[in-house]
């Protein structure tokens, strides 16, 4: 073909050859297997794009998790302990990039949508120390089905409006080391977060057996009904059609092969109660809602053994799924509504995950069977006890991390990981708490503080730079061009993002209540937006703090002490460590330092037209109390060990379905092609994993430096 090439599918294509490293380009396509999704049949379009898709995954995956959460456990350091940490802190403060030698990594390929609220814990209300006021989650909701096939931009292109670690005032390291490179693959398995309970045990899925309890119907609930029956049954229980009851006939007719079909309706359907009829010489099962349309979302009180605790609580292992999207297939296959599970926090979905869940009135035998129909999923560990979990009873995270490819000699490494298990990381909020578009989530939350609506509907809906999904490209263009709610709204096949949410209050509302208009978004992600703002003046707070004053406590810092906050006298300086200071985000009951950093609040609120003495919004939900959080994070339980390995492929450790399934742990040579940090810790709630990996690594964790950095390294 003459000329330039200018199909969109060319210029994909390039992008993914530049990605390549020599030697995997050296290697056919057809030599590198990559799985093909059932939907895609071979040959297709789609199904050359996902293979490359695939194959830019497994070769160039940087995927920097979001921060989970987990409770420090400030052990006691003995002063002559501190007073020799406190030596090395004050010889080994680094700060910004400064004097670190850069070597490529490899870096994310990520493409993300419009911006994404940061899983974020409530811990109990009104508490002085509690960081979150709310469970915040992300909220894409767009289906990529139907999705136009869009002109793609190179993956460098589309990243370079993000946002860096400079932007969100994350500047400063801790350590002294020199940083090294590492690939933290997209392969979800090398990210591995196991819950810590509130009893302080780490959870494991180490038993899948059920409790014996006499109560329970047999296996043969789950295979007396036919398909079709189960079918129909559904469609009863959903309200899919008009019938009001779904009569089964009995071929065996016995007591026991009857009372085996009520239990399996009223056992596999919730809300469904069974009769028998005789109808024309025949036995018939006949099942009919129990109470209405309630029935389906309320279990049965009267079918629930008194003896037993009311919450079946269980261990849930899920890879590459969050908590919620867990939770709805879970409620899918049990035909239950969500709101019947709780849990203690939300886990992200590029991860292996462990947490404990429970819920209302189902049946460990019930879950149990699930695991015979899901893939990725594993219940095991159940238990009946009397109450639900609440958000924020974790203790916290503890993670298992392989950062593959390390360039860093063992001597580089040991100091980094020791000086991690001594020191620690600078508690900063990680780049995910701030959107990954060309319009950071702090933008908008300074919007709303500052009371200026029509910015808030300008900044969500406006055209913006960077990587986005066609159809919401041609939403936002639609608005520039119209300004007109419906118009827009037409041009979004799924209206549950934000964007739609939005236009929706628009076209009810109308564009003079925008106030209005905004409310109709979720709670708790139109919180996201004020608590990105907070976290963005807590970091750039925070390294003003340690630029000015070092890695040691000084007169007017503040301590807590129980749920107060305190001021650090001169007298007492030298019985605190920097371990014990706090910072506040910005709010209307906190106090501030009584130092320089104090007016350096007062005059980043200025510049943002906001009043530093007057936090209170005139609607409610947005006033900000305000928290304190810890400055420096010393996690727990380190441990790290360096392998050689030759298979980029291969898993490094095993996880707690290999270990239920017997394989042996891996082995590894003593010497390999390539060599692998392999590192254990625990964090408090609310802390970051991506900030303790920077220290580490001393790298900008941003999907923009990534994907720089990988261009750079590929020139």
């Amino acid at each position: 073909m003459p000329g330039r090439p200018r199909s969109w599918l060319f210029r994909v294509a390039f992008a993914a050859a530049a990605l390549l490293r020599p030697e995997q380009l050296a290697r056919p396509l057809a030599a590198r297997p990559v799985p093909r999704p059932r939907s895609q049949a071979p040959g297709s379009l789609k199904c050359f794009l996902g293979a490359l898709k695939m194959e830019l995954t497994e070769v160039t995956g940087v995927s920097l998790k979001r921060g989970s959460h987990a409770v420090e456990d400030n052990d006691s350091v003995a002063p002559a302990e501190e007073a020799k940490r406190q030596k090395v802190l004050d010889s080994c403060l680094t700060t910004g990039q400064d004097g670190l030698e850069h070597v490529s990594l490899p870096g994310s390929v990520h493409v993300p949508g419009p911006p994404a609220a940061v899983s974020a814990r409530e811990g109990g209300k009104n508490s002085d120390v509690q960081l979150e006021e709310e469970e915040e989650e992300e909220e894409d909701g767009l289906s990529e089905e139907g999705e136009e096939e869009e002109e793609a931009e190179s993956f460098a292109d589309m990243m370079k409006h993000g946002l860096t670690e400079l932007d969100v005032g994350i500047t400063k390291f801790v350590s002294c080391h020199q940083g090294f490179s590492g690939i933290l693959k997209e392969r979800y398995s090398d990210f591995v977060v196991h819950e810590i309970g509130k009893d302080g045990q780490i959870s494991h899925l180490d038993d899948l057996s059920v409790p014996v309890d006499e109560e329970d119907p047999s296996e043969d609930v789950f295979t007396v009904l036919t398909a079709e029956e189960k079918q129909r049954l559904e469609e009863l229980q959903l309200f899919k059609n008009k019938e009001t009851s779904v009569a089964i006939e009995v071929i065996e007719d016995t007591k026991e092969k009857r009372t085996i079909i009520h239990q399996a309706i009223k056992s596999l359907f919730p809300g469904l109660e069974t009769k028998t009829e005789d109808r024309e010489g025949k036995k018939y099962i006949v099942a009919y809602h129990a109470a209405g349309k309630k029935a389906l979302a309320n279990p049965r009180k009267h079918s629930w053994p008194k003896s037993r605790g009311s919450y079946c609580h269980f261990v849930l292992y899920k890879e590459n799924k969050d908590t919620m999207d867990a939770i709805n297939v879970l409620s899918k296959y049990l035909r239950v509504k969500p709101n019947i599970f709780s849990y203690m926090g939300t886990k992200d979905k590029r991860a292996i995950t462990v947490q404990e869940i429970a819920v209302l009135k189902i049946t460990a035998q019930r879950l149990a069977h699930l695991n015979k129909c899901l893939m990725n999923f594993k219940l095991g560990n159940f238990s009946y006890q009397k109450n639900p979990l609440k958000l924020g009873e974790l203790q916290g995270n503890h993670f298992t991390v392989v950062l593959r490819n390390i360039t860093g000699t063992d001597d580089q490494v040991q100091k980094a990981m020791n000086s991690l298990k001594e020191i620690g990381f600078i508690n900063y909020y990680g780049m995910q708490r701030f959107g990954t578009t060309a319009v950071p989530t702090y933008q908008v939350g300074r919007a709303i503080l500052q009371n200026s609506w029509t910015e808030v509907m300008d900044l969500i809906l406006k055209p913006r730079s960077g990587a986005e999904k066609g159809y919401l490209v041609k939403c936002r263009e639609e608005w520039a061009k119209t300004k007109d709610p419906a118009a827009a709204l037409r041009k979004l096949p799924v209206k549950r993002c934000v964007e739609g949410q939005l236009l929706r209050g628009l076209s009810k509302y109308g564009m003079k209540n925008i106030v209005s208009a905004f409310g109709i978004i979720p709670r708790n992600n139109r919180l996201m937006y004020i608590h990105s703002y907070q976290s963005y003046v807590w970091n750039n707070m925070v390294s003003k703090r340690i630029e000015e004053y070092g890695l040691k406590p000084v007169p007017g810092d503040l301590v807590l002490k129980g749920a107060t906050a305190t001021y650090i006298d001169e007298e007492d300086v030298n019985n605190y460590s920097i371990h014990d200071v706090v910072m506040p985000l910005p709010g209307f009951d906190v106090i501030y330092p009584k130092h320089k950093i104090s007016e350096a609040y007062r005059e980043m609120l200025t510049a943002d037209n906001l009043d530093i003495d007057n936090m209170r919004h005139k609607i409610r939900d947005y006033s900000l109390s305000g928290a304190y959080r810890k400055i420096i994070i010393r996690p727990q339980n380190v441990s790290w060990e360096v392998v050689a390995y030759d298979d980029p492929k291969i898993p490094l450790f095993n996880t707690d379905v290999d270990n239920l399934e017997g394989k042996p742990p891996p082995v590894f040579a003593s010497e390999g092609k390539y060599r692998a940090l392999k590192m254990d810790f625990s964090l408090p709630p609310s802390t970051y994993a991506t900030m303790a990996i920077r220290e580490v690594l001393k790298v900008d964790t941003s999907i923009k430096n990534q994907t720089q950095l990988n261009t750079t390294w590929l020139r």
